[in-house]
């Protein structure tokens, strides 16, 4: 494959050409109740060619197979001549090495069958269900994928890597009278077969978390002291600093440069936070990203003051900063963007009760079902709750809202405890209506000082 991808480089005619080119092995398996949805496995091999002349814009062709390669790259030169620019594009530099990266396959789901695989969510669905008479329907899916993936550019690199990643999400409905809940878990590792094995928590937590939201009350609305677990804090950092951190972002949506400039203080001193492409063991991460550049622990956020970005070559060279490991594409063919890879918060000191205590009257909101930001501000809703009563955890509560302008919440974190970890959920992080890029969010409790909770009136 290395020597196919060097004769389409010397054939190009571009002055800089890339190509990504994957091969991949998946599965699809999903249930719902104990009936079989659907049961899919694909191979699947393309790629895409990007060419950039002094002067001209990129020029980008996807292909599929490898018979399509050479015409795409000139189809990609040609592309690139078509279109002036006034401001002629920079990249910045990235190191020149011909290597090869593969992850322990832990047993190899390629050497799985579609039947094993299907018993194993069988199983776990079955076992789910009959947990509690009060489950009444549930959803559940298996993913799999083993992707071997090759970056080449005319400028020296040459880079391939094996690697596997698998998900498992649950979801429970259970009902008693004309009452429904509804709650789902997930798990996700760049694993194999192995490991699969140990995946009975999201099917068992899924399950009991929807029983006991059924005698749950709903939180009333108003403004509270807030502690957040460490999934939704993880899950707020991502939809807020994390995603106005991608430096391409701002050129699509307007609010990023303006939200994000350098030193700008963002939060209250106890935050730091940043994203690592490179972190081991995390859904997010590769040895290279789909531009070739080296992945890496970029700070984002040091002491409250922005510190960081994410980075493609294209806006490093603009910042005139080095690349960050951060170009990522979402879709076989699709062109790399400046994206999140495993973004995290760093410990603070003390446990969880060192949070809560002193707090009369406040709201403990734990993992997160949605978030979004825009224009400066956002909304996240929790899995669950608990009250938070004389500086104790009290009674469970069903899922709610959390709103507010986000430098105004950040610099209300008042508490960060030392109890950090990484989710390992089957997270993703989207861009438009694209698919899903593997995430992995990780932090320690955050306490915030007179947040809006969203809820009904008791």
């Amino acid at each position: 494959m290395k020597s196919l991808l060097a004769d389409a480089l010397r054939a190009s005619r571009a002055d800089y050409t890339d190509i990504r080119l994957e091969r991949s092995w998946r599965t699809a398996i999903a249930f719902r109740g104990i009936r079989l949805e659907g049961a899919t496995t694909a191979t699947e091999v393309g790629g895409v060619v990007r060419c950039l002349n002094r002067g001209k814009g990129w020029g980008v062709a996807g292909f599929t197979g490898t018979d399509g390669l050479r015409a795409a790259v000139s189809r990609a030169h040609e592309l690139s001549l078509a279109i002036h620019l006034d401001t002629p594009l920079r990249l910045a530099e990235i190191p020149v090495r011909d290597a090869e990266f593969s992850a322990d396959l832990d047993g190899d789901v390629r050497g799985i069958s579609l039947g094993e695989k299907r018993a194993l969510l069988e199983r776990l669905t079955q076992e789910m269900l009959g947990i509690d008479r009060r489950l009444a329907d549930s959803w559940s899916a298996y993913e799999d994928a083993v992707v071997e993936r090759f970056v080449a550019t005319s400028d020296g690199v040459m880079l391939r890597e094996l690697r596997p990643l698998v998900r498992m999400t649950a979801g429970a409905v259970a009902r008693e009278e004309s009452f429904l809940e509804r709650a789902v878990e997930s798990w996700a590792a760049p694993a194999g077969w192995h490991s699969v094995q140990a995946t009975e928590h999201p099917f068992r937590t899924a399950a009991r978390r929807a029983v006991e939201l059924l005698g749950a009350p709903r939180l009333r609305a108003g403004t509270y002291p807030v502690v957040l677990d460490p999934r939704a804090a993880g899950a707020l950092m991502h939809v807020t600093i994390g995603h106005l951190s991608e430096a391409d972002r701002g050129q699509r949506e307007g609010d990023a440069d303006q939200v994000l400039r350098p030193g700008r203080r963002l939060a209250s001193d106890l935050l730091t936070m940043g994203d690592d492409g490179s972190g081991t063991g995390l859904a997010g991460s590769r040895h290279f990203d789909d531009e070739g550049a080296p992945t890496q622990n970029t700070l984002l956020v040091q002491h409250g003051v922005l510190v960081g970005r994410l980075h493609t070559r294209e806006t490093a060279a603009r910042a005139g900063v080095p690349a960050t490991g951060s170009a990522r594409a979402d879709r076989l063919r699709a062109t790399p963007g400046a994206r999140l890879a495993n973004v995290y918060v760093t410990n603070g000191r003390g446990p969880l009760e060192e949070l809560v205590r002193g707090i009369r009257h406040g709201v403990y909101l734990a993992d997160a079902i949605q978030g979004n930001a825009w224009l400066g501000r956002f909304s996240l809703t929790s899995a669950w709750g608990q009250v938070i009563r004389d500086g104790h955890l009290a009674e469970l509560v069903k899922p709610a809202t959390l709103a507010g302008d986000v430098v105004d919440t950040l610099h209300r974190l008042d508490g960060v405890a030392g109890d950090f970890r990484w989710s390992h959920l089957a997270s993703g992080c989207t861009r438009g209506h694209g698919p899903r890029l593997a995430v992995t969010e990780g932090a320690p409790h955050l306490r915030f000082d007179g947040l809006l909770v969203g809820g009904d009136a008791a």
